[in-house]
């Protein structure tokens, strides 16, 4: 019976030092994602994971959405907002920490495959009476925010508004309805008509970058991050040559552009 009893308490010892150890659990990061920039992150995201055996989920939303999701639950390692607004405006918060360039987004006129409304590089097109228009909705993300910049530059924002037929929350909002004939002609990331999605349907209509100036993007970490080390490490590789590779394959201008 003594036997029993030692060799039960033995077993009992075994079996609680081989169960994993916090330290030995796999390793997770969470990136708060702009809509625009998901595909890069995305492929991005599945190499990084590879190599350091880490898991990274990806939440993807509006760029002021994702910030106050990430404020409200102090949950998540990096935020990756549309355009670099966001970090001027949030930085007094203190939740913005180490970050880096990681390219250039242009906001662009988007029209249907083969411009079949003939619209011309000019933000007037925008106020044709035979156009249907579509913008970006300026309290939820960085399209409407960057539309309303170049707009207001133009002092056409709110003519344009008011003649506007939609009003979506997001970039991919703003594809899929030109993709459904929703609309004839909207203010899009110029990038995001490069997606193997939308290249077959969409066309991009550059505007002079003295109105539509590249706006940066920003990888920020979160400093609440429960991983800070590993995502200073991810936000380092979007930023190398190999990251910027990946970059400039989804339509984006590279962090060498100015």
């Amino acid at each position: 019976m003594l036997l029993k009893k030692l060799f039960g308490r033995c077993l009992f010892i075994a079996l609680l030092f081989s169960l994993p150890s916090a330290q030995a659990q796999e390793k997770e990061l969470l990136i708060y994602c702009g809509i625009t920039m998901v595909r890069p992150i995305t492929e991005l995201a599945r190499q990084f994971e590879q190599t350091e055996k880490v898991r990274i989920t990806i939440s993807q939303g509006g760029s002021e959405d994702l910030y106050q999701s990430a404020k409200r639950s102090q949950l998540g390692d990096i935020y990756f907002p549309g355009e670099p607004s966001y970090r001027a405006r949030h930085q007094a918060e203190g939740l913005l920490g180490y970050h880096k360039l990681v390219g250039y987004n242009q906001v662009s006129i988007v029209v249907p495959k083969g411009n079949p409304k003939q619209v011309k590089a000019d933000l007037k097109e925008l106020l044709r009476k035979d156009l249907v228009l579509i913008l970006g909705n300026v309290e939820s993300g960085s399209i409407g925010q960057e539309s309303k910049r170049v707009l207001d530059g133009a002092r056409m924002y709110p003519k344009a508004v008011a003649k506007a037929a939609l009003m979506m929350p997001d970039s991919r909002a703003i594809n899929l309805s030109l993709r459904r004939g929703e609309g004839d002609i909207a203010l899009n990331w110029r990038a995001t008509a490069f997606f193997p999605d939308n290249a077959p349907h969409l066309e991009v209509i550059d505007l002079d970058t003295k109105l539509a100036a590249p706006q940066a993007l920003l990888l920020i970490q979160l400093n609440f991050s429960k991983s800070p080390a590993l995502a200073q490490k991810f936000i380092d590789f979007a930023a190398s040559p190999e990251g910027q590779a990946i970059f400039r394959k989804y339509g984006f201008l590279d962090n060498r552009t100015r």
